[in-house]
């Protein structure tokens, strides 16, 4: 049988395999030893049918795009796995991404960190795998201390639980953003510090930032350096005439 799409595939799945309608939405199950070995024609056997990991990574990019977390958890449910635990359908990472949203989403923190951490992840799935990193982090900072966190409280977070090698390009963050795009930021801010609508726009493209976020940090510049600028008059010294004049009045007083 030949599907024209991962939903055409899916769909069989449904009807051919009633525990992918009726399972429980929970993690990909793991087998014990002594349990027994999937089929052999692999990754997944129906009646009549034989599906490809690439098929299977299809459906799996196919459902994390709509969202459906529930379809999404049921059928890494129904997909085999061998004793190991390590087959072509496992280590495929639009699959080992599918299932480290679903940890997320379900709150197994605990297994989605097992995941991002023992699974080298392409750049292209870093930004959103960092940000499920960084979030469950928070989630779990916020619980324990029974209140939302601050921006200082989430800075600590993320100093205390770094992201791992596995989902990170090595490029060294400093205040959320990268260096690279605090740089070109300063660059424009030298320029204009007071970018228009189209401007920011522009920027946004050029850093992957967006045009909120561009606006906000020359908001922020733009108030650090009118802080040091009150402060630099402040420290700057008296006049010499009222000095003179406090030092006279002094002198009158003391006689």
């Amino acid at each position: 049988m030949v599907f024209r799409s991962p939903l055409d595939f899916l769909s069989a799945s449904r009807i051919l395999l009633p525990h992918f309608a009726d399972g429980p939405p929970v993690l990909a199950r793991s087998r014990s030893p002594e349990d027994p070995a999937p089929s052999a024609c692999p990754p997944l056997a129906l009646p009549g049918l034989c599906f490809s990991a690439a098929q299977i990574a299809s459906v799996c990019e196919t459902l994390e795009e709509t969202g459906d977390i529930e379809r999404l958890a049921r059928f890494l449910w129904s997909l085999p796995v061998t004793a190991d635990g390590r087959d072509s359908i496992s280590e495929h990472e639009s699959v080992q991404r599918a299932r480290a949203v679903v940890a997320y989403h379900t709150g197994s923190f605990r297994e989605l960190y097992h995941i991002l951490e023992t699974h080298r992840f392409t750049r292209a799935s870093h930004g959103k795998l960092q940000a499920m990193w960084l979030e469950a982090h928070y989630r779990e900072a916020e619980k324990l201390r029974g209140r939302p966190l601050g921006p200082v409280d989430k800075y600590r977070v993320r100093k205390k639980f770094p992201l791992p090698r596995t989902i990170w390009d090595g490029e060294q963050k400093t205040h959320c953003f990268k260096e690279r795009t605090r740089g070109l930021l300063r660059e424009w801010y030298l320029q204009d510090p007071y970018p228009n609508p189209g401007k920011k726009r522009e920027l946004a493209h050029a850093t992957g930032l967006t045009p909120t976020q561009v606006g906000n940090w020359f908001k922020n510049r733009r108030q650090r350096d009118r802080a040091g600028s009150s402060q630099k008059q402040v420290a700057a010294p008296p006049d010499v005439s009222r000095r003179c004049a406090f030092t006279e009045r002094r002198r009158v007083q003391s006689r």
